[in-house]
């Protein structure tokens, strides 16, 4: 089958990049596309991965079905304004996509995963190739993040804020603070529960999932975003598919409690976890943890909240409406 701009992709293969002769990769097509678009396989991946595992891979298919959707809305015009998409006259296409490398967690569990992705245009630049989109991708698929903040009931207007300090060797640190975080299993569908069970991981504590409010998911509420993205705060969408979702847990507790999680040793050992739990006072917490895109982005979305009267004093969930500044069906 050819694409519709006549360039036969049955054989593609991802140009070299250091000018050696190009070799055959495995290679598929990829379900459900038109024109077609072929997926290969680096020579040096791992025999095990294959098409069936990367098909199975949740994150993958979730970023091929919203790519999918994100261009087709390019043909689209907006039924009530009439508004064309910026790329209505010259759309872009996927044509191929090339894994480059993969990270397991366990036997066939797929943790990590690095391609590029192909998307061109008919349009051609000054040099006379078709215009291209920036397609590197590093594939982790989606985590969670909880602002958890404590009151001491012998002093509900004083604040302590949760704060894990880890290795985070990617960032070159063995003692990085942040909030408690971590993956989504690609077989959980609900986040909350995923919050809930990092925070015991990370934390020791067993929380009711009903106590946390999902924060982005209030403040996106009315987005009327046609490409329909995860509601979820995305750190770095020039280069992963990384989404997070941002909960609010915040309690009143004895102070000897509060005090009795100062220091304190947790985490995960089998996965090489070893996180010592910070206690930092609320009002401190915009310049002790401001190298924290998610720390930052939930201390905004819970100011935010509140001063639109979404959320009340306690950190709860206002019902009914909120006034002019904002209203919560």
């Amino acid at each position: 089958m050819s694409s519709s701009n006549d360039t036969d992709l049955g054989d593609a293969k991802p140009p070299s990049e250091n000018g050696d002769p190009e070799v055959k990769h495995r290679n598929f097509q990829l379900p459900n596309f038109n024109p077609t678009v072929v997926v290969t396989l680096a020579n040096d991946l791992e025999p095990k991965f294959d098409k069936d595992l990367l098909l199975a891979y949740k994150p993958f298919v979730e970023w091929v079905e919203q790519l999918k959707r994100s261009l087709d809305l390019q043909t689209k015009e907006d039924g009530s304004s009439g508004e064309k998409h910026p790329f209505y006259k010259d759309p872009y296409e996927l044509k191929s996509i090339h894994i480059q490398a993969v990270d397991f967690f366990g036997p066939t569990r797929i943790g990590f995963l690095k391609y590029g992705a192909v998307i061109q245009s008919k349009k051609l630049n000054d040099k006379g190739q078709p215009m291209e989109l920036p397609g590197k991708i590093f594939m982790r698929g989606g985590s969670v993040g909880m602002l958890m903040i404590l009151r001491p009931k012998d002093a509900s207007e004083e604040r302590w804020v949760i704060m894990t300090e880890q290795a985070r060797i990617p960032a070159g640190s063995l003692s990085f603070l942040e909030i408690p975080a971590g993956m989504i299993d690609e077989n959980t569908h609900n986040v909350k529960l995923a919050a809930a069970t990092e925070i015991e991981e990370e934390t020791g504590l067993k929380i009711n999932q009903d106590d946390l409010v999902n924060m982005t998911e209030l403040a996106l509420k009315d987005s009327d975003s046609p490409e329909q993205l995860k509601e979820a705060m995305y750190p770095s969408p020039g280069g992963s598919d990384e989404y997070i979702a941002l909960f609010l847990w915040e309690q009143e507790m004895e102070r000897l409690e509060i005090e009795s999680l100062r220091e304190k040793l947790t985490g995960d050992k089998k996965q090489g976890e070893m996180i010592t739990l910070r206690l930092i006072p609320y009002n401190n917490l915009w310049k002790v943890a401001a190298r924290d895109a998610k720390t930052m982005v939930s201390w905004a979305l819970y100011e935010s909240l509140k001063r639109a009267g979404i959320l009340n004093d306690s950190g709860n969930v206002i019902k009914e409406g909120a006034g002019e500044e904002g209203t919560v069906a």
